[in-house]
């Protein structure tokens, strides 16, 4: 083996990046033992540097990496484990990357390390050739006082072709606190251990969550890739970044849960068109056609159902499937991306990305345009068909939202009353005057509120519709001698109050209604008095109860029964028989109970014929339109998910951010790459559409039941007009929380999307094309965003924002936010900038997107991972390109690419690349023609 000799050169400051993949099942057997308990920190990391290497040609230097492979005895090959980046032009290259071993490489003290140093002739074409190579033992230069070994570079004919330097790290004032390698032993129990700084790793439990190690994350997230790097500050220290990526389970376990809950609401829809009971031949073909309809969708929902529970593939969706018709409902290419900053002061930051291909229904297609002009086209249908359509029903949009509001309000207060009668009656047998009290309070509150629903006009003149659709209503207008002229409901909207009325001659007719209008108003008034006869019984009970305790209370000593009889001749408290007060309130309870059963069905079906009737005449479009929804929908929901579940675990103890989150609600905000061009215009209509549902999704924290996996996974509940997330949390994160949050409260979602297109195809937007969506897009969002933070500043101090070293407030980024997108300047990337950081600033969860979450999604991460490392943590600004290239060329988003579409390659050519804005282009070598 080559000599060996301390290094005189100094450590290399520059940067520093360290690597890791699996070892081969070989190796599964050895066990690797150290004193940090952080999955997170390397066992072995070192950088190296080449000296003297011999050049190729007299014409050119050497551009050259280091390819690092390992062996341990017994095994008998080598297994490559990482690489440097490459660095052209020089004899006398300081590599950038560092090389690291993680808990899971169980490499020992006998590994064997060689270091095959190549020249790289061409980078676009990956032509190289090996110059020679250098081998030691993980134990020598472990043992070595200054952990550095000075190693010769040799060809295959043993040649000398340069030197190498290899360099243990270790953090400088955390070196003189570890025990003396001399000192440690080589065994544990006849297993081989190797020491580990554990200079970075002291209080890491309370500052960082690991994904691979947190209770929570571990449940949601998986397939963790790690990448290390150090970079330089301009004070002279150095910052220690871990970037990961990781899948997530929520990917499969969110559209389960969604589409089973989509199924549910049509087939309850179905259930509901079917228990209106007998209509007229022309409303019963009218509602077959409905119900054929919705059987339709809820047969394709039902397979997609099974598609899902059949899926056994990774946690994600790669961007070479976007398009398959089974998995449509699951996020493309959706993962975690992580960055976790160490500073030598002693901080730990953690930002957290999620990625995900752009939220669109792929499988559908885009000829027919995406969903933000499918709904415009469908609401001009909707106000086509009032217009055409003389004999059905007409409503204004107002009392089609009304209707649907008022179904669920119903059923809700229904049950809250029956819920509260049985409570009553429970009481009653009890014989708990205060529970009797407390109850019919609140029972009394909740059926005058249902009362109060159901005596509205809209409500009113639905029945009367209804009832005007009923065969028996068909057959009281007479003979039908009266003409050959057709008798038809005809529903208007005059001054917006819908009125039922006959368009034929009988007089019978309106008579009919006018009869059913006052039927209505008694069976709502029916249900206010039987409340009355409850209370006035109750009241009666509770005033026996206080006449027969005050009666008791005067009699002292006497052997004669009870003298506290009533006036009625009911019998004392004491002498009563124990079921004399649920007796007497069984029969007003049943006849409340019946009362409310009357009115609440009644309500509830002349809404769903309401809504049969808007909906009859666009229902196919209706439908095809929702399913996209739905499909889209599901994906943006799953990348919520994931954020909120990954910022709530990382700000568990960050008192502002959980006083922020249920005061005004959580920032979330996407990021668009998508150009305004062919497809992707569709895509991005799509997305919106996506983004902005999300205001209808509410979060609540509760408490796990255990800690395995299956329990502490959300959630969901809910239909479309409102989706609940329950994030479960184990005990010991869920008593962290602040009181208002573990008692339930629903926390909000203000969602935002801003949108720059940076290919070559938003190039032709600009010049033949339009980038009016965008435009829209951006400006709304704008909007939002400036509401929530006045809200924000209306109600929270400022403490409860994140620390900045930005030179700029929120409100002056805000107002170059604002500057930037009414200055329609070609693809301006500082609004995805300023948008980022503002969101940032407001403690918000992000997420950036593009077609696959591939190629100019790797390009946007990495970008903002080295500008927070520049702006936030004082790295050197003279290493920002060298780190951006080496976090591009050797980081967690080019193994994204392989776990996609197999090749450590980005989808972009040299001429695509000639469109894009500088910082968004990769380094030479890192990409060529793939599939995308």
């Amino acid at each position: 083996m080559a000599g060996r000799e301390r290094s005189p050169r100094h450590r290399p400051w520059s940067v520093y990046r360290a690597n890791t993949f699996d070892l081969s099942s070989e190796m599964m057997g050895l066990t690797l033992s150290g004193h940090s308990q952080d999955p997170d920190e390397p066992v072995l990391e070192f950088s190296l540097a080449c000296s003297e290497l011999a050049p190729p040609a007299l014409e050119r230097k050497p551009s050259s990496f280091v390819a690092v492979s390992c062996t341990t005895p017994p095994q008998a090959f080598w297994t490559k484990h990482a690489q440097t980046e490459i660095i052209e032009g020089t004899s006398n290259p300081i590599f950038l990357s560092s090389i690291a071993f993680f808990q899971d490489s169980l490499i020992t003290q006998q590994t064997q390390v060689k270091l095959s140093v190549y020249d790289v002739k061409d980078r676009s074409q990956g032509t190289m050739y090996l110059l020679g190579s250098a081998m030691f033992t993980v134990k020598e230069l472990l043992q070595d006082k200054h952990h550095r070994l000075h190693l010769t570079v040799r060809s295959a004919d043993g040649e000398r072709m340069g030197n190498i330097t290899v360099i243990a790290w270790q953090m400088e004032d955390k070196r003189d606190e570890r025990a003396p390698l001399s000192r440690l032993p080589d065994t544990i129990k006849g297993r081989m251990v190797l020491p580990v700084d554990e200079s970075l790793t002291e209080g890491i439990k309370a500052k960082s969550a690991s994904l691979c190690k947190d209770t929570l994350l571990k449940a949601a997230f998986g397939g963790a890739m790690s990448r290390m790097y150090r970079f330089p500050t301009t004070d002279g220290n150095h910052l220690r970044v871990l970037e990961q990526m990781a899948e997530s389970t929520l990917s499969v376990n969110i559209p389960r849960q969604f589409v089973k809950l989509l199924l549910e609401e049509d087939a309850a829809r179905v259930c509901e068109l079917e228990e209106l009971g007998e209509l007229s031949p022309c409303w019963e073909n009218l509602r077959r056609q409905i119900i054929t309809q919705y059987q339709t969708i809820i047969l394709t929902y039902q397979e997609t159902l099974t598609d899902l529970h059949q899926y056994k593939g990774p946690a994600f969706k790669s961007s070479t499937l976007k398009s398959e018709r089974k998995l449509e409902f699951m996020p493309t290419n959706l993962h975690l991306q992580r960055m976790r900053v160490q500073g030598e002061r002693g901080y730990d930051h953690t930002y957290d990305v999620v990625t995900i291909g752009a939220a669109a229904a792929h499988h559908q297609g885009f000829k027919g345009n995406g969903l933000r002009k499918l709904i415009h086209k469908f609401e001009e249908a909707k106000k086509h068909s009032r217009e055409s359509s003389p004999s059905s029903m007409v409503y204004v949009p107002q009392d089609v939202v009304r209707a649907r509001e008022l179904i669920p309000q119903i059923n809700t207060l229904k049950t809250q009353v029956s819920y509260y009668v049985e409570r009553l009656s429970r009481a009653a047998k009890d014989r708990s005057a205060n529970a009797l009290e407390r109850t019919l309070g609140i029972l009394t509150e909740k059926t005058r509120q249902l009362v109060t629903v159901c005596d509205n006009k809209l409500l009113a003149s639905a029945i009367q519709a209804l009832n005007a659709a009923r065969p028996e209503f068909i057959a009281s207008r007479g003979s039908p001698s009266h003409g050959p002229d057709p008798e038809r409901v005809v529903v208007r909207n005059d001054q917006g109050s819908p009125h039922a009325k006959w368009s034929g001659r009988s007089s019978r007719a309106s008579l009919h209604v006018d009869w059913h209008e006052e039927e209505w108003e008694k069976v709502w008034l029916n249900v206010d008095k039987s409340l009355e006869c409850v209370i006035q019984q109750v009241q009666r009970i509770l005033h026996k109860d206080k006449m027969a305790s005050d009666g008791s209370e005067d009699v002292f000593e006497l052997d004669q029964p009870s003298t506290a009889s009533k006036k009625d001749g009911s019998p004392s408290v004491e002498g009563a028989s124990p079921g004399e007060w649920s007796e007497a309130l069984y029969p007003v309870l049943t006849t409340l109970n019946e009362c409310v059963a009357m009115m609440s069905d009644k309500a509830k079906k002349s809404m769903v014929f309401l809504l049969m009737q808007d909906s009859a005449p666009t229902i196919g479009m209706s439908l095809m339109i929702q399913y996209r929804r739905d499909v889209v929908f599901c994906q943006t929901l799953t990348g919520l998910i994931c954020g909120f579940t990954a910022k709530l675990r990382s700000c568990l103890h960050d008192n502002g951010f959980l006083r922020q989150l249920h005061t005004i609600g959580l920032l979330v905000q996407f990021e668009g790459l998508l150009s305004t061009y062919g497809e992707e215009l569709s895509m991005l209509e799509d997305m919106c559409i996506g983004v902005m549902d999300l205001r209808n999704v509410t979060f609540k924290v509760t408490q796990a039941t255990t800690v395995f996996a299956p329990d502490i996974l959300p959630v969901i509940t809910g239909n479309r007009d409102g989706f609940n997330v329950r994030v479960q949390l184990p005990s010991v994160l869920f008593d962290a929380l602040p009181r208002e949050i573990q008692n339930g409260m629903l926390l909000r979602v203000q969602p935002v999307l801003f949108n720059v297109g940076i290919n070559e195809q938003q190039t032709l937007a600009e010049k033949f094309g339009d980038t009016s969506l965008q435009e829209v897009v951006n400006m709304e969002s704008l909007v939002r965003l400036n509401s929530y933070y006045d809200q924000f500043k209306e109600v929270l101090p400022e403490d409860c924002l994140p620390r900045s070293q930005s030179q700029h407030c929120v409100p002056e980024l805000l107002k170059f936010l604002n500057q930037n997108i009414h200055a329609r300047k070609s693809k301006n990337v500082d609004i995805l900038w300023q948008a980022a950081e503002v969101c940032r600033r407001l403690n918000g969860v992000r997420v950036t997107s593009c077609k696959s979450a591939k190629d100019r999604t790797a390009m946007s991460v990495t970008l903002e991972q080295c500008t927070i490392l520049q702006q936030e943590h004082c790295m050197a600004p003279q290493v920002f390109t060298q780190a951006l290239d080496c976090m591009r060329s050797e980081g967690c988003r080019r193994e994204n690419t392989m776990k996609n579409v197999g090749s450590r390659k980005y989808a972009f050519n040299s001429l695509q690349l000639k469109a894009f804005p500088k910082q968004y282009r990769p380094p030479e070598g890192t990409f060529g023609k793939v599939e995308t």
